[in-house]
């Protein structure tokens, strides 16, 4: 050990020994009772950081408790609160009904019907699939039918590996995670390939969860509704589990604008009047000249981040920048966004046509005779 620093030493040599100091006589009446704290030393390594940072004090704490929050809204609330979709939120109501009043048979001792609560969601891309399912999970915990409520998204991807028996290994860590709550497949007909097992040993993977864990879980599968409709068909235990399909139309062209006004709203900002009946134009030129890849809600929203984009380039550029300035969208912005979608548009055009005159090229130098290999 060390030999520490003598202070009795130090104190005697500066003050004189302890026996040649006179004694300095106090009355007990004068004497004050020491408290522990008054010996006590508080050291406090402090970083840059923390030397410049302000001192939070009991009245920051105060201030901060006492800022209204904004009352969290019920999964009904949220429901309703959604552009169109009046058919799969009348869907909803009457599953959770359903459930609800299930559950209150239970608590009371009485006999249950056995309802299903794994769903078919199928319809194009961007017509809310994705946010019915959220909900539902948070309406499906507030009945009390699953514990946490979270929503767990997933797709081929998340639950696929390259090598045999490591498929059930990522398959079944989705499912853990979604214990509680909801498991959402996206595009889950890609899971049921032709001529490949990988999708196939998660398809049982989920199968055998959904029997293990009853009432532990729920499993919604979302895509296309062809798709969807032939992927549920191809497995019995698909058919047998997944009973309830919610179609989610397309977004009508006022159910578009009206979903771009929202966003203007959401992030605080407006449209001249010219931008927005420009806006309209190309929203209604959108939904006019749709494919079936269409990605409705989706396209809107891509055209509202374009238009902020180019609004930020060019007001990023000015000297002097008010609030209005800051959150108003002219004519100019939206001019160069439909420029971009339609430079996307001819983009696109062309890559498929370049491919199309690839497969023409390869059938007329094939050999006769010759059969196209398939991977």
């Amino acid at each position: 050990m060390s030999r520490g620093i003598n202070f009795k030493n130090i104190y005697d040599d500066f003050y004189g020994a302890a026996s040649e100091k006179p004694e300095i006589s106090v009355p007990e009446s004068k004497k004050k009772p020491l408290k522990n704290e008054e010996f006590s030393v508080e050291t406090e390594v402090l970083s840059e950081e923390s030397e410049l940072a302000p001192v939070q004090t009991a009245s920051d704490e105060t201030k901060k408790s006492e800022e209204p929050k904004e009352p969290e809204k019920s999964g009904m609330e949220e429901l309703e609160e959604l552009i169109g979709l009046s058919t799969v939120k009348h869907d909803v109501e009457e599953l959770i009904g359903l459930a609800k009043v299930q559950k209150m048979r239970e608590e009371k001792g009485m006999k249950t019907v056995p309802v299903s609560l794994h769903l078919v969601f199928s319809g194009n891309p961007g017509t809310g699939k994705t946010t019915v399912a959220r909900i539902l999970a948070k309406l499906y915990k507030e009945i009390g039918i699953l514990s946490t409520g979270q929503l767990v998204e997933t797709d081929r991807s998340g639950l696929v590996a390259g090598y045999v028996g490591q498929t059930a290994i990522k398959t079944q860590k989705k499912i853990e995670e979604a214990m509680g709550g909801v498991l959402f497949i996206d595009e889950a007909y890609t899971l049921n390939q032709e001529g490949e097992n990988f999708g196939q040993e998660a398809i049982d993977t989920i199968l055998k969860a959904m029997e293990d864990h009853r009432d532990k879980f729920v499993v919604i599968v979302a895509g296309y509704t062809e798709l969807m409709k032939n992927f549920v068909n191809s497995n019995p235990g698909l058919k047998s589990r997944f009973n309830k399909f919610f179609e989610f139309p397309d977004y009508t062209v006022d159910e578009l604008k009206q979903i771009f006004k929202l966003q203007c709203d959401k992030y605080q900002y407006k449209l001249t009047e010219e931008a927005e009946g420009a806006v309209k134009k190309e929203i209604e030129r959108l939904e006019a000249t749709k494919g079936e890849n269409f990605a409705n809600a989706r396209e809107v929203r891509n055209l509202f981040e374009r238009i902020i984009t180019n609004q930020a380039s060019r007001v990023s550029e000015l000297e002097d920048v008010d609030e209005e300035r800051l959150t108003t969208i002219t004519i100019e912005d939206l001019e160069d966004a439909i420029a971009d979608a339609a430079e996307d548009e001819d983009k696109l055009k062309k890559g498929i046509e370049d491919i199309e005159e690839a497969v023409e090229i390869a059938k007329k130098s094939r050999p006769k005779g010759a059969g196209i290999i398939r991977r």
